[in-house]
């Protein structure tokens, strides 16, 4: 019998081991921390496609809402 621990490594055997319900679950909670670490669901631009318009987009704020401007600590 192979060891899933020796060909794997430690994390990836615990996540081989979960049931999808399981793993489901565990993706939704790494999804919800990294939109509160400030992660976007919003795609990037794709300049290879022929729908992009370099003049329509433009990049979220800091902090994804509108209207709100980054402010720098310390001398410019």
């Amino acid at each position: 019998m192979i060891d899933l621990r020796s060909l794997v490594g430690d994390e990836w055997a615990e996540w081989y081991v979960l049931t999808p319900a399981q793993r489901l679950e565990e993706s939704s909670k790494l999804w919800q921390t990294y939109l509160e670490l400030g992660g976007s669901l919003d795609p990037e631009p794709d300049p290879q496609s022929p729908f992009y318009d370099p003049a329509e987009w433009r990049a979220v704020a800091a902090d994804g809402r509108p209207s709100v401007h980054l402010v720098r600590r310390g001398g410019v």
